[in-house]
């Protein structure tokens, strides 16, 4: 921890998820080891080779959108727009005039507008470049998410868009946590947005061999941490915090969530997809994230893992919270909330914030689901099939995207 950096905390949570559209049904989703895997509707997907994934279900953004605005915006800026003003609102922050310069929008998103994209291709390809929507290039492109927020709040701060693939909506945060520290803002609005169920989106994935294939038992397809596990199920939805300089949360008399303590972010300059053998960049976002918060690893009550059902990502990240924690590591629950919601890919790390923070705020681990067959080779205490109730002081939300991107998040109770 630098001396004379500000303190940040957590004054608001949004979140619209595929088991619940407010940050109440999503904890209650989580709590209860609700489900949101189920055959995929957005699409006909029946000559796909994966047929299933954990959609948002019953979105209505009426409440918070204009028809007419929203009918133009791609999905993946619905779900930010609305989980940014879920957020502002439970935070109480008013933005006007005299404070708007320093209030900022930092939302990540892995793909940005594919839907947008693949529907306008389409127009090309069948009815000629004449035919093709002006709003294509606006929607499509993944920093839409930030620009529609800012205008829809305004906000008129530090604003950026963060594209690492699935570890955007934590780096959002980590970024904007640091905007904070030193000054540059009073508050920002940060998370992830994605919207990936697209024909192009699913045939890609499955194509590299990245989703499960479980189609004759879809529900039991994202089972992180077990043996059996054979990929991960494509999600979608956004997670949004409000975070503040500690100072300007206690000037206003606003009730403060948790405290934001730590980032860590590494690259493992190693693959395009894989990460290192032995999860070494994890590792080390870790070891960074612990360093800047000044936490030892007997502080930590809880980790939130990335946790994705793949082969690869679990066994890499087992090794990887060993090797930072050392032999606290198989002594702090270890869950993956994703063997409820899918892999939102650029939005994981956004609504994976909200559930750590919730976890402090509750007392309770929300479990990994579907576990049925440990596997040796991630031998922690993933929390299996139910939640847990514990009293947390600090907790951990890794993310790990393709590109070999590492972030670490650390989050405290408020003291």
């Amino acid at each position: 921890m630098v001396e004379g950096l500000q303190r940040v905390v957590v004054t608001g949570l949004g979140a619209v998820t595929p088991i619940g559209n407010t940050v109440a049904d999503y904890w209650t989703g989580l709590t209860s080891g609700r489900n949101g895997v189920a055959p995929i509707t957005l699409f006909d997907a029946s000559a796909h080779a994966c047929r299933f994934a954990a959609e948002v279900k019953a979105f209505d953004p009426s409440g918070y959108l204009e028809a007419k605005e929203a009918k133009r915006w791609d999905r993946f800026c619905k779900f930010g727009v609305v989980a940014a003003k879920q957020a502002l609102a439970d935070s109480g922050l008013e933005i006007t005039d005299a404070n708007a310069h320093r209030i900022g929008i930092s939302i990540g998103s892995g793909v940005g507008g594919l839907l947008t994209m693949e529907t306008q291709a389409h127009v090309l390809a069948d009815k000629g470049p004449g035919r093709v929507s002006p709003f294509t290039v606006p929607m499509m492109i993944p920093n839409m998410a930030t620009g529609l927020a800012a205008i829809a709040l305004g906000a008129k701060g530090p604003s950026s868009a963060v594209a690492t693939a699935c570890a955007a909506g934590s780096n959002a945060i980590g970024d904007a946590f640091r905007i904070l520290q030193l000054g540059k803002a009073d508050a920002m609005i940060c998370g992830g947005a994605e919207s990936a169920i697209t024909p192009l989106g699913v045939a890609g994935f499955a194509s590299a061999k990245a989703l499960s294939f479980r189609n004759d038992d879809p529900v039991t397809a994202s089972r992180p941490f077990d043996a059996e596990r054979d990929g991960f199920v494509i999600g979608e939805g956004a997670g949004l915090l409000v975070l503040e300089t500690l100072a300007h949360a206690e000037a206003r008399g606003a009730t403060v969530l948790a405290e934001i303590v730590g980032y860590g972010t590494t690259c493992d300059a190693h693959h395009i997809t894989a990460p290192t053998p032995g999860g070494v960049g994890g590792a080390a976002a870790i070891r960074l994230a612990l360093d800047d918060a000044a936490l030892a690893p007997e502080c930590v009550g809880y980790i939130n893992a990335h946790g994705t059902s793949t082969p690869a990502n679990d066994s890499n990240e087992t090794a990887a919270i060993k090797s930072a924690l050392g032999d606290r590591a198989t002594q702090i629950p270890v869950s993956s909330t994703k063997s409820m919601t899918g892999h939102l890919l650029g939005g994981s790390g956004g609504i994976e914030a909200v559930a750590s923070i919730l976890a402090i705020r509750h007392g309770v681990v929300p479990p990994t689901i579907n576990y049925a067959n440990p596997d040796p080779n991630c031998d922690l205490d993933v929390v299996p099939n139910t939640a847990r109730e514990a009293t947390l002081d600090a907790v951990l939300s890794n993310s790990f995207g393709f590109g070999g991107h590492n972030v670490c998040l650390a989050f405290r109770r408020m003291r």
